[in-house]
């Protein structure tokens, strides 16, 4: 379980990095190299991105192929099949990917305090 919640919190080469655009061919300029990194681009990036990726499932995609958070990847399914409205798209969206965040980040600090703790 360490080793998984570590892969998904993980530094990403540019490559695996997730890249921001508004529409097919329109990059905003921004990109997102960890889970971390894509939360804070969510209050950064334009609202059409949002709503560009969202709508097309690029979100869940990365979140679950290239970080393998398949939970948080469900998380953001759910919001799109009941079909967010895009004026709270992006705050629903922070809200579920800084919960995740928080959860995972609580748990590997735990983890790493017992682990110091027993040995």
């Amino acid at each position: 379980m360490r080793e998984r919640v570590s892969n998904v919190l993980r530094n990403l080469s540019r490559q695996k990095a997730f890249y921001f655009f508004t529409s097919i061919g329109n990059y905003t300029g921004e990109s997102a190299a960890s889970l971390k990194e894509f939360m804070d681009k969510i209050n950064e990036v334009d609202a059409k991105s949002l709503m560009f990726h969202f709508h097309r499932g690029d979100f869940e995609k990365w979140i679950a192929e290239v970080l393998e958070d398949r939970e948080l990847a469900e998380e953001i399914g759910k919001m799109r099949k009941i079909d967010v409205p895009g004026g709270l798209l992006r705050s629903r969206l922070y809200e579920v990917v800084s919960r995740r965040y928080q959860e995972l980040t609580s748990w590997l600090r735990f983890t790493v305090e017992n682990t110091s703790i027993n040995e």
